[in-house]
């Protein structure tokens, strides 16, 4: 099993559990949408996006999950992952203080089960040659997870 379908220990830090129920409320919302999604994809500079998510028409969004306020006042890395969206969105529990969060992108309130986007991202497009790279990277990443519940082996 890759470590995106494991169960998460009960020992696990309360931060690193309410940002799990996060991103799979997000994870649940953005498939009602259309979307496929992927946690924790690693882009080419080096990051990893919380929540990816890919549409029928080729355009990606990212989320960053943040659990608390002190996880986003001690991530000053979140603009490093514009260029790789056409929209970006930060997701919080619903008792997150949400004007801490820049005004000027998306913002989900989500628990374990659903979530619900209470800004809507603006929409700045990628550039076409990095979609196109991404897109073969999100697709074997998931073809990567999916050969590994199958064959943990490889």
């Amino acid at each position: 099993m890759t470590a995106t379908s494991q169960a998460l220990p009960a020992a696990e830090p309360a931060a690193e559990r309410i940002a799990h129920m996060i991103a799979r409320g997000v994870c649940r919302m953005l498939g009602e949408l259309g979307h496929g999604t992927l946690t924790e994809f690693s882009l080419p500079n080096g990051r990893r996006a919380d929540v990816i998510g890919l549409d029928r028409d080729g355009r990606f969004v990212i989320v960053e999950v943040k659990s608390c306020a002190a996880d986003f006042l001690s991530d000053g890395k979140w603009e490093d992952y514009l260029e790789y969206c056409d929209r970006y969105y930060f997701a919080v529990a619903p008792d997150f203080p949400q004007e801490l969060l820049p005004a000027g992108h998306g913002l989900i309130v989500a628990d374990s089960f659903d979530a619900v986007i209470l800004r809507e991202a603006a929409e700045a497009p990628m550039h076409a040659a990095r979609r196109k790279a991404q897109l073969l990277r999100f697709a074997l990443t998931a073809s990567g997870r999916l050969t590994g519940l199958v064959d943990p082996r490889i």
